[in-house]
Protein backbone atom coordinates (compact mmCIF):
# COMPACT_ATOMS: atom_id res chain seq x y z
CA UNK A 1 0.00 0.00 0.00
CA UNK A 2 1.31 3.46 -0.91
CA UNK A 3 0.29 6.49 1.18
CA UNK A 4 0.82 9.83 -0.51
CA UNK A 5 0.68 13.12 1.42
CA UNK A 6 0.62 16.72 0.36
CA UNK A 7 2.62 18.12 3.24
CA UNK A 8 5.95 19.86 2.80
CA UNK A 9 9.16 17.84 3.30
CA UNK A 10 9.78 17.31 7.01
CA UNK A 11 12.97 18.12 8.80
CA UNK A 12 15.30 15.38 9.95
CA UNK A 13 14.21 15.68 13.55
CA UNK A 14 10.46 15.69 12.77
CA UNK A 15 10.74 12.52 10.67
CA UNK A 16 12.47 10.67 13.47
CA UNK A 17 10.12 12.07 16.12
CA UNK A 18 7.15 10.84 14.09
CA UNK A 19 8.56 7.29 14.00
CA UNK A 20 9.38 7.35 17.73
CA UNK A 21 5.92 8.72 18.60
CA UNK A 22 4.23 6.00 16.58
CA UNK A 23 6.30 3.34 18.31
CA UNK A 24 5.36 4.73 21.76
CA UNK A 25 1.68 4.72 20.78
CA UNK A 26 1.90 1.12 19.64
CA UNK A 27 1.14 1.98 16.02
CA UNK A 28 2.54 -0.51 13.52
CA UNK A 29 2.21 0.19 9.80
CA UNK A 30 3.18 -2.40 7.27
CA UNK A 31 5.17 0.02 5.22
CA UNK A 32 6.41 2.40 7.97
CA UNK A 33 9.28 0.23 9.11
CA UNK A 34 10.99 0.61 12.43
CA UNK A 35 14.32 -0.57 10.99
CA UNK A 36 14.69 2.39 8.62
CA UNK A 37 18.35 3.19 8.04
CA UNK A 38 18.21 5.81 5.28
CA UNK A 39 15.72 8.23 3.72
CA UNK A 40 16.06 9.23 0.07
CA UNK A 41 15.14 12.88 -0.54
CA UNK A 42 14.52 13.92 -4.15
CA UNK A 43 12.93 16.79 -6.06
CA UNK A 44 10.89 16.55 -9.25
CA UNK A 45 9.78 18.94 -11.99
CA UNK A 46 7.42 18.34 -14.91
CA UNK A 47 6.60 20.49 -17.96
CA UNK A 48 2.88 20.25 -17.39
CA UNK A 49 0.21 19.60 -14.80
CA UNK A 50 0.61 16.26 -13.03
CA UNK A 51 -0.79 14.81 -9.82
CA UNK A 52 0.61 12.63 -7.07
CA UNK A 53 -0.68 9.35 -8.52
CA UNK A 54 1.13 10.21 -11.78
CA UNK A 55 4.43 10.61 -9.92
CA UNK A 56 4.06 7.34 -8.03
CA UNK A 57 3.01 5.52 -11.16
CA UNK A 58 6.09 6.80 -12.96
CA UNK A 59 8.38 5.71 -10.11
CA UNK A 60 7.09 2.15 -10.14
CA UNK A 61 6.54 1.90 -13.88
CA UNK A 62 9.83 3.28 -15.14
CA UNK A 63 12.06 1.51 -12.60
CA UNK A 64 10.39 -1.90 -13.04
CA UNK A 65 12.93 -4.47 -14.23
CA UNK A 66 15.71 -1.88 -14.27
CA UNK A 67 17.63 -3.25 -11.28
CA UNK A 68 16.52 -6.88 -11.27
CA UNK A 69 14.15 -8.68 -8.93
CA UNK A 70 16.15 -8.05 -5.75
CA UNK A 71 15.81 -4.25 -6.07
CA UNK A 72 12.34 -4.13 -7.65
CA UNK A 73 10.37 -1.44 -5.81
CA UNK A 74 7.15 -3.44 -5.60
CA UNK A 75 8.91 -6.45 -4.09
CA UNK A 76 10.90 -4.27 -1.71
CA UNK A 77 7.72 -2.65 -0.43
CA UNK A 78 5.93 -5.98 -0.04
CA UNK A 79 8.78 -7.32 2.09
CA UNK A 80 8.99 -4.13 4.14
CA UNK A 81 12.46 -3.13 2.98
CA UNK A 82 11.25 0.29 1.82
CA UNK A 83 8.59 2.34 3.57
CA UNK A 84 5.89 4.71 2.46
CA UNK A 85 6.66 6.72 -0.65
CA UNK A 86 5.67 10.29 0.18
CA UNK A 87 5.03 12.73 -2.63
CA UNK A 88 4.16 16.44 -2.67
CA UNK A 89 3.18 18.35 -5.81
CA UNK A 90 2.96 22.06 -6.43
CA UNK A 91 1.31 22.87 -9.80
CA UNK A 92 1.94 26.46 -10.88
CA UNK A 93 1.76 28.30 -14.21
CA UNK A 94 1.43 25.17 -16.31
CA UNK A 95 4.32 23.34 -14.62
CA UNK A 96 4.60 21.10 -11.59
CA UNK A 97 7.32 20.84 -9.00
CA UNK A 98 7.43 18.66 -5.91
CA UNK A 99 9.35 16.45 -3.53
CA UNK A 100 9.74 12.69 -3.03
CA UNK A 101 10.89 10.85 0.12
CA UNK A 102 11.48 7.08 0.36
CA UNK A 103 12.49 5.39 3.68
CA UNK A 104 14.85 2.43 3.18
CA UNK A 105 16.18 -0.42 5.30
CA UNK A 106 18.59 -1.52 2.55
CA UNK A 107 22.30 -1.05 3.05
CA UNK A 108 24.08 2.12 1.96
CA UNK A 109 25.10 0.83 -1.50
CA UNK A 110 21.67 -0.59 -2.37
CA UNK A 111 19.96 2.61 -1.16
CA UNK A 112 22.29 4.73 -3.32
CA UNK A 113 21.50 2.51 -6.35
CA UNK A 114 17.79 2.84 -5.67
CA UNK A 115 18.12 6.63 -5.41
CA UNK A 116 20.10 6.81 -8.64
CA UNK A 117 17.39 4.78 -10.43
CA UNK A 118 14.92 7.58 -9.74
CA UNK A 119 16.97 9.93 -11.89
CA UNK A 120 16.34 7.69 -14.95
CA UNK A 121 12.68 8.72 -14.95
CA UNK A 122 12.08 11.17 -17.81
CA UNK A 123 8.30 11.30 -18.04
CA UNK A 124 5.52 11.67 -15.52
CA UNK A 125 2.10 11.05 -16.99
CA UNK A 126 2.02 12.74 -20.41
CA UNK A 127 4.68 15.31 -19.49
CA UNK A 128 8.44 15.48 -19.75
CA UNK A 129 9.92 15.39 -16.28
CA UNK A 130 13.13 15.29 -14.32
CA UNK A 131 13.91 13.84 -10.88
CA UNK A 132 17.02 14.84 -8.96
CA UNK A 133 18.18 13.15 -5.75
CA UNK A 134 19.06 15.86 -3.22
CA UNK A 135 20.53 13.68 -0.45
CA UNK A 136 20.34 10.36 1.32
CA UNK A 137 19.77 10.91 5.02
CA UNK A 138 21.30 8.57 7.58
CA UNK A 139 18.39 8.13 9.99
CA UNK A 140 20.51 6.45 12.66
CA UNK A 141 22.66 9.56 12.97
CA UNK A 142 19.54 11.70 13.25
CA UNK A 143 18.11 9.33 15.86
CA UNK A 144 21.27 9.64 17.91
CA UNK A 145 21.00 13.44 17.82
CA UNK A 146 17.36 13.20 18.86
CA UNK A 147 18.22 10.83 21.72
CA UNK A 148 20.91 13.22 23.01
CA UNK A 149 18.57 16.23 22.88
CA UNK A 150 15.73 14.32 24.53
CA UNK A 151 18.04 12.95 27.23
CA UNK A 152 19.09 16.53 28.06
CA UNK A 153 15.42 17.52 28.47
CA UNK A 154 14.68 14.52 30.69
CA UNK A 155 17.73 15.16 32.85
CA UNK A 156 16.80 18.81 33.25
CA UNK A 157 13.25 17.93 34.32
CA UNK A 158 14.64 15.51 36.93
CA UNK A 159 17.04 18.12 38.29
CA UNK A 160 14.25 20.74 38.41
CA UNK A 161 12.17 18.55 40.71
CA UNK A 162 13.30 19.25 44.25
CA UNK A 163 13.05 16.56 46.87
CA UNK A 164 10.78 17.56 49.76
CA UNK A 165 12.45 18.78 52.92
CA UNK A 166 12.12 16.73 56.11
CA UNK A 167 9.77 19.33 57.57
CA UNK A 168 7.49 19.08 54.54
CA UNK A 169 7.35 15.28 54.79
CA UNK A 170 6.53 15.52 58.50
CA UNK A 171 3.75 18.02 57.85
CA UNK A 172 2.24 15.82 55.13
CA UNK A 173 2.13 12.87 57.50
CA UNK A 174 0.53 15.01 60.22
CA UNK A 175 -2.13 16.24 57.79
CA UNK A 176 -2.94 12.69 56.72
CA UNK A 177 -3.39 11.65 60.35
CA UNK A 178 -5.62 14.64 61.04
CA UNK A 179 -7.85 13.83 58.07
CA UNK A 180 -8.24 10.26 59.35
CA UNK A 181 -9.52 11.68 62.65
CA UNK A 182 -12.79 12.99 61.17
CA UNK A 183 -15.80 11.33 62.82
CA UNK A 184 -19.59 11.21 62.68
CA UNK A 185 -21.42 12.91 65.55
CA UNK A 186 -24.94 12.69 66.91
CA UNK A 187 -28.12 11.15 65.55
CA UNK A 188 -27.68 13.18 62.35
CA UNK A 189 -24.21 11.66 61.74
CA UNK A 190 -22.68 15.08 61.15
CA UNK A 191 -19.00 15.33 60.08
CA UNK A 192 -16.99 16.43 63.12
CA UNK A 193 -13.56 16.62 64.64
CA UNK A 194 -12.61 14.12 67.40
CA UNK A 195 -12.78 16.73 70.20
CA UNK A 196 -16.38 17.89 69.66
CA UNK A 197 -17.76 15.49 72.28
CA UNK A 198 -15.37 16.46 75.11
CA UNK A 199 -14.64 20.13 74.33
CA UNK A 200 -16.46 22.94 76.15
CA UNK A 201 -16.43 25.04 72.96
CA UNK A 202 -17.18 24.01 69.37
CA UNK A 203 -16.95 25.63 65.94
CA UNK A 204 -19.94 25.18 63.63
CA UNK A 205 -19.08 25.25 59.92
CA UNK A 206 -21.04 24.67 56.72
CA UNK A 207 -19.75 21.37 55.29
CA UNK A 208 -17.49 18.34 55.62
CA UNK A 209 -14.73 19.99 53.55
CA UNK A 210 -14.61 22.82 56.10
CA UNK A 211 -14.16 20.33 58.98
CA UNK A 212 -11.35 18.62 57.04
CA UNK A 213 -9.53 21.90 56.43
CA UNK A 214 -9.72 22.82 60.11
CA UNK A 215 -8.42 19.34 61.03
CA UNK A 216 -5.48 19.74 58.64
CA UNK A 217 -4.59 22.89 60.52
CA UNK A 218 -4.86 21.40 64.01
CA UNK A 219 -8.41 22.45 64.97
CA UNK A 220 -10.30 19.36 66.17
CA UNK A 221 -13.52 20.73 67.65
CA UNK A 222 -15.40 21.67 64.45
CA UNK A 223 -18.75 20.20 63.34
CA UNK A 224 -20.61 20.74 60.05
CA UNK A 225 -24.24 21.74 59.52
CA UNK A 226 -24.29 19.85 56.17
CA UNK A 227 -27.09 21.78 54.48
CA UNK A 228 -29.25 24.85 54.86
CA UNK A 229 -31.57 23.27 57.41
CA UNK A 230 -30.04 23.27 60.89
CA UNK A 231 -29.99 19.69 62.33
CA UNK A 232 -31.32 18.93 65.80
CA UNK A 233 -27.82 17.78 66.80
CA UNK A 234 -26.49 21.34 66.38
CA UNK A 235 -29.43 22.82 68.28
CA UNK A 236 -28.82 20.45 71.23
CA UNK A 237 -25.05 21.09 71.24
CA UNK A 238 -25.63 24.85 71.26
CA UNK A 239 -27.47 24.51 74.58
CA UNK A 240 -24.54 22.66 76.19
CA UNK A 241 -21.41 24.29 74.74
CA UNK A 242 -19.97 27.63 73.72
CA UNK A 243 -20.65 27.88 70.00
CA UNK A 244 -18.74 29.88 67.40
CA UNK A 245 -20.22 29.89 63.90
CA UNK A 246 -17.56 30.04 61.15
CA UNK A 247 -19.14 30.49 57.70
CA UNK A 248 -18.04 31.31 54.13
CA UNK A 249 -17.55 34.91 53.06
CA UNK A 250 -20.47 34.90 50.63
CA UNK A 251 -24.25 35.29 50.57
CA UNK A 252 -24.77 31.60 51.33
CA UNK A 253 -22.70 31.89 54.50
CA UNK A 254 -24.83 34.80 55.68
CA UNK A 255 -28.07 32.87 55.09
CA UNK A 256 -26.82 29.91 57.14
CA UNK A 257 -25.68 32.27 59.89
CA UNK A 258 -29.15 33.89 60.03
CA UNK A 259 -30.85 30.48 60.32
CA UNK A 260 -28.45 29.35 63.05
CA UNK A 261 -29.15 32.55 65.01
CA UNK A 262 -32.90 31.92 64.70
CA UNK A 263 -32.97 28.29 65.90
CA UNK A 264 -29.82 27.71 67.99
CA UNK A 265 -28.08 29.26 70.99
CA UNK A 266 -25.07 30.89 69.30
CA UNK A 267 -22.36 32.74 71.26
CA UNK A 268 -19.92 34.03 68.63
CA UNK A 269 -19.62 34.30 64.86
CA UNK A 270 -16.87 34.87 62.33
CA UNK A 271 -16.56 34.64 58.56
CA UNK A 272 -14.00 33.79 55.91
CA UNK A 273 -12.64 36.78 53.93
CA UNK A 274 -15.11 38.09 51.30
CA UNK A 275 -15.43 35.72 48.34
CA UNK A 276 -13.56 32.88 50.06
CA UNK A 277 -14.77 29.61 51.58
CA UNK A 278 -13.61 28.09 54.86
CA UNK A 279 -12.43 24.92 53.06
CA UNK A 280 -9.84 26.88 51.04
CA UNK A 281 -8.36 29.05 53.79
CA UNK A 282 -4.73 28.82 54.87
CA UNK A 283 -3.79 28.25 58.51
CA UNK A 284 -3.00 31.94 58.96
CA UNK A 285 -6.37 32.99 57.53
CA UNK A 286 -8.21 30.52 59.78
CA UNK A 287 -6.44 31.75 62.92
CA UNK A 288 -7.04 35.39 61.97
CA UNK A 289 -10.76 34.77 61.38
CA UNK A 290 -11.20 32.98 64.70
CA UNK A 291 -9.35 35.74 66.56
CA UNK A 292 -11.68 38.30 64.98
CA UNK A 293 -14.88 36.55 66.10
CA UNK A 294 -17.54 38.82 67.53
CA UNK A 295 -20.42 38.24 69.98
CA UNK A 296 -23.58 37.17 68.22
CA UNK A 297 -25.44 40.25 69.45
CA UNK A 298 -22.96 42.47 67.60
CA UNK A 299 -23.31 40.32 64.49
CA UNK A 300 -27.11 40.67 64.58
CA UNK A 301 -26.80 44.45 64.83
CA UNK A 302 -24.35 44.61 61.91
CA UNK A 303 -26.55 42.37 59.74
CA UNK A 304 -29.56 44.54 60.51
CA UNK A 305 -27.73 47.68 59.38
CA UNK A 306 -26.51 45.89 56.24
CA UNK A 307 -30.05 44.74 55.44
CA UNK A 308 -31.33 48.30 55.64
CA UNK A 309 -28.62 49.50 53.28
CA UNK A 310 -29.35 46.65 50.86
CA UNK A 311 -33.08 47.31 50.99
CA UNK A 312 -32.54 50.98 50.16
CA UNK A 313 -30.16 50.05 47.33
CA UNK A 314 -32.62 47.49 45.97
CA UNK A 315 -35.45 50.04 45.93
CA UNK A 316 -33.29 52.35 43.81
CA UNK A 317 -32.37 49.56 41.39
CA UNK A 318 -35.98 48.34 41.08
CA UNK A 319 -37.18 51.85 40.27
CA UNK A 320 -34.79 52.06 37.31
CA UNK A 321 -36.50 49.03 35.71
CA UNK A 322 -40.05 50.17 36.42
CA UNK A 323 -41.14 50.17 32.75
CA UNK A 324 -40.41 46.44 32.45
CA UNK A 325 -41.67 45.44 35.91
CA UNK A 326 -45.07 47.08 35.31
CA UNK A 327 -45.68 44.77 32.33
CA UNK A 328 -44.72 41.52 34.09
CA UNK A 329 -47.25 40.52 36.81
CA UNK A 330 -49.30 37.52 35.68
CA UNK A 331 -47.57 37.17 32.30
CA UNK A 332 -44.92 34.53 33.19
CA UNK A 333 -42.61 36.39 30.83
CA UNK A 334 -38.96 37.41 31.11
CA UNK A 335 -37.00 40.34 29.67
CA UNK A 336 -33.29 40.02 28.84
CA UNK A 337 -31.52 43.40 28.78
CA UNK A 338 -28.05 44.61 27.83
CA UNK A 339 -25.87 46.88 30.00
CA UNK A 340 -27.66 49.96 28.62
CA UNK A 341 -31.07 48.59 29.72
CA UNK A 342 -32.05 47.89 26.12
CA UNK A 343 -34.21 44.83 25.49
CA UNK A 344 -32.36 41.91 23.87
CA UNK A 345 -35.22 39.43 24.00
CA UNK A 346 -38.57 38.66 25.61
CA UNK A 347 -39.22 34.98 26.38
CA UNK A 348 -41.51 32.76 28.40
CA UNK A 349 -40.25 31.90 31.90
CA UNK A 350 -40.29 28.18 31.01
CA UNK A 351 -37.76 28.91 28.25
CA UNK A 352 -35.66 31.33 30.31
CA UNK A 353 -32.77 29.04 31.32
CA UNK A 354 -32.32 27.54 27.84
CA UNK A 355 -32.41 31.01 26.27
CA UNK A 356 -29.81 32.35 28.73
CA UNK A 357 -27.52 29.39 28.02
CA UNK A 358 -27.60 30.15 24.29
CA UNK A 359 -27.37 33.97 24.46
CA UNK A 360 -24.54 36.47 24.83
CA UNK A 361 -24.11 40.03 26.18
CA UNK A 362 -26.99 39.76 28.69
CA UNK A 363 -26.53 42.15 31.60
CA UNK A 364 -29.89 41.95 33.41
CA UNK A 365 -32.73 39.43 33.67
CA UNK A 366 -36.19 40.65 34.78
CA UNK A 367 -38.90 38.00 35.00
CA UNK A 368 -42.24 37.05 36.49
CA UNK A 369 -41.08 34.20 38.72
CA UNK A 370 -38.96 33.02 41.66
CA UNK A 371 -35.18 33.38 41.48
CA UNK A 372 -33.66 29.90 42.00
CA UNK A 373 -30.14 28.66 42.60
CA UNK A 374 -30.17 26.96 39.19
CA UNK A 375 -30.95 30.24 37.41
CA UNK A 376 -28.25 32.03 39.42
CA UNK A 377 -25.65 29.38 38.47
CA UNK A 378 -26.54 29.57 34.76
CA UNK A 379 -26.48 33.37 34.85
CA UNK A 380 -23.10 33.33 36.59
CA UNK A 381 -21.65 31.18 33.80
CA UNK A 382 -22.83 33.81 31.27
CA UNK A 383 -21.39 36.69 33.36
CA UNK A 384 -24.83 38.24 33.99
CA UNK A 385 -24.68 41.03 36.57
CA UNK A 386 -28.29 41.42 37.80
CA UNK A 387 -31.38 39.23 38.25
CA UNK A 388 -34.75 40.71 39.26
CA UNK A 389 -37.68 38.42 40.05
CA UNK A 390 -40.96 38.33 41.98
CA UNK A 391 -39.13 36.88 44.96
CA UNK A 392 -35.83 35.23 45.87
CA UNK A 393 -35.83 31.49 46.55
CA UNK A 394 -33.30 29.50 48.57
CA UNK A 395 -29.99 30.86 47.21
CA UNK A 396 -27.08 29.20 49.04
CA UNK A 397 -24.28 30.42 46.80
CA UNK A 398 -24.49 33.96 45.49
CA UNK A 399 -21.74 34.83 42.98
CA UNK A 400 -19.59 37.86 43.66
CA UNK A 401 -20.49 40.83 41.49
CA UNK A 402 -24.09 39.70 40.89
CA UNK A 403 -27.11 41.58 42.24
CA UNK A 404 -30.22 39.55 43.11
CA UNK A 405 -33.29 41.75 43.63
CA UNK A 406 -37.01 41.10 44.06
CA UNK A 407 -40.32 42.89 43.57
CA UNK A 408 -43.90 42.01 44.44
CA UNK A 409 -46.17 41.40 41.42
Amino acid sequence: MIIMVGDLMKTKKSLVEEMITQKKAGITLKNEIGTTKYIIHAEMSANGMVERPDVVGAIFGQTEGLLGEELDLRELQKTGRIGRIKVTVNPQKGKTTGTITIPSSLDMVETAILGASLETIDRIGPCEAKINVLKIEDVRSTKRSYVVDRAKEILKSIMDEQLPETAEITEEVKKAVRVQQITKYGKDNLPAGPNVKDSDAIIVVEGRADVLNLLRNGIKNAIAVEGTSVPDTIIELSKQKTVTVFVDGDRGGELILRELIDVADIDYMTRAPPGKEVEELSKKEIITALRNKVPVEQAITEMGETSKKEEKHEDTEIYEYGEYIEKLPGTLDAYLLDENKREIAKVSVRDLIDTVKNSENIHTIIFDGVITQRLVDVACNKNIKRIIGVKVGNINKKPLGMEILSFKG
